[in-house]
């Protein structure tokens, strides 16, 4: 079975080192091994693990909140709802997200329209004459 160092493991996870030690501190990844010598061995199950740690990270969980989802995963069976409803509140939470990125990309997008516009014309005197009509996003 493959092991990875901790050097290894972060840079599988494009991580620092700096960040599976907190990781490690907060107690998000208790199921990693040490040696003898208390060196990290990482798993590739210790990996999906960490990558699934990442997820809920970049989703706005925070850290206290995932270390319950890790110790719910370590009692077994008796927390699959919980499991269940916090992925639920997860993916609602990752929606509205995506909906706000929507709102921000039209705006982007009209921007970049107004000013590829303007650049064509050698001014952005188009935009304020009328002479074009611009769609402005709600």
């Amino acid at each position: 079975m493959k092991t990875y160092s901790i050097s290894e493991a972060a840079k599988e996870l494009n991580l620092t080192v700096y960040t599976l030690r907190y990781y490690d501190k907060e107690g998000l990844i208790p199921f990693v091994e040490r040696t003898a010598s208390g060196i990290r061995l990482f798993k590739e199950s210790d990996i999906g693990a960490l990558k699934v740690i990442e997820c809920l990270k970049s989703t706005g969980m925070p850290i206290k909140e995932i270390k319950s989802f890790i110790d719910w995963c370590s009692d077994g069976d008796s927390t699959l709802q919980q499991r269940y409803d916090m992925f639920i509140e997860r993916k609602a939470t990752v929606e509205a997200q995506m909906e706000e990125l929507k709102k921000t990309m039209e705006v982007i997008e009209h921007k970049c329209f107004y000013y590829k516009t303007a650049l064509e014309a050698g001014t952005e005197e188009i935009h304020k004459n009328g002479k074009i009509e611009i769609p402005v996003p709600h």
